[in-house]
């Protein structure tokens, strides 16, 4: 296994690609905006998970009903509400920067996890710091890496309980605050949601939603996006889309590169940035199966947590929440 990142002193690839297409391809700024129907997504997928949990509650299902249930229903539809939570992280629901924070927290109602407030400010950090060891969350601790190593049933031990890894990550970055306000406010709200869906509708309904989100982020097909986004499968090549059929079910999540390029292009308009510019991500090492990348990096001994770039300085170019009023900063080219 490796013993460390392949470093890079290359500055961040996303400001200068679409510092390019921006000018090639002025009308992308047409795909900016927002998507108010992402709530009603939102409200619905909610309301179903809540159904579910009530039916299973009702029908006194056993707990492999409950489990399997979570893993092949309610799974699917928290990694959803994931997306949206990230939709919200990055304002492109609503105009208004207080309703997107709102509605990231709903979507963690169904999840049972206080997640969005945080989730905002160190993934904000991710795009604007990526691949920097002391600020991108997304990178494994080194202590991770070489305890996971390139073991099989080590990467599905930390694939099941990734959920952990993720709590405990932020505390690593030098900047952003691991609790404010908001995360104060959003803790608030879901504990007290918990107790309204476990006195209203029972305990097990509770276990339930809780087993979905542990599911949809760990040794699930769904899970496997946290290894496609920036794990290496091409030399050089720091982030990866997946174009596979779950898309559909998840709302354009795997357009990972056409998102790093452009975050203030909602979900529904991503297709339409890859049509718009082929060029620029048909020749770009892409995955086509969620279920097949998991388990190529569980059983592959060539794959580990140290397969990934890291910079080895600060990226000047900051500027990359693209609007439909500004433009990228400038980029020197490699």
């Amino acid at each position: 296994m490796r013993d460390n990142f392949s470093i890079t002193s290359e500055q961040n690839p996303h400001a200068l690609r679409s510092r390019e297409m921006l000018k090639k391809y002025p009308q992308i700024r047409e795909l900016m905006g927002f998507n108010r129907m992402s709530a009603l997504y939102i409200a619905g997928i909610t309301a179903a998970q809540l159904l579910i949990a009530g039916t299973l509650v009702s029908q006194a299902a056993p707990w492999w009903a409950i489990l399997l249930s979570a893993y092949c229903v309610g799974a699917f539809f928290n990694h959803a509400l994931f997306t949206f939570v990230h939709e919200a992280a990055h304002d492109n629901i609503f105009k208004k920067k207080i309703w997107n924070r709102i509605w990231g927290i709903v979507c963690n109602v169904a999840q049972g996890f206080p997640s969005a407030s945080g989730f905002k400010t160190f993934h904000l950090i991710h795009h604007s710091n990526m691949g920097e060891y002391d600020h991108d969350a997304d990178l494994a601790f080194h202590w991770e890496a070489k305890l996971v190593g390139n073991s099989w049933w080590k990467k599905s031990l930390w694939l099941l309980f990734f959920f952990l890894i993720e709590i405990i990550r932020p505390a690593r970055m030098k900047k952003g605050k691991t609790f404010d306000t908001w995360v104060g406010i959003n803790i608030a709200v879901i504990v007290v949601t918990n107790i309204l869906i476990a006195y209203l509708l029972g305990p097990v309904a509770l276990v339930y939603l809780i087993a979905s989100t542990l599911f949809s982020v760990g040794l699930h097909p769904v899970g496997a996006r946290w290894i496609q986004e920036h794990y290496t499968y091409e030399e050089g090549q720091e982030t990866y889309s997946y174009y596979g059929p779950l898309n559909k079910l998840q709302f354009n999540i795997g357009y990972h590169n056409e998102h790093h390029d452009f975050y203030k292009v909602p979900w529904n308009n991503l297709r339409k940035l890859k049509a718009m510019a082929p060029e620029y991500y048909d020749n770009l090492y892409s995955h086509s199966s969620w279920s097949g990348l998991m388990l190529d990096f569980i059983f592959n001994p060539k794959r580990d947590l140290y397969q990934r770039i890291v910079r080895e300085r600060g990226n000047a170019d900051r500027d990359l929440g693209l609007s439909s009023r500004t433009t990228p900063a400038p980029t020197m080219a490699k």
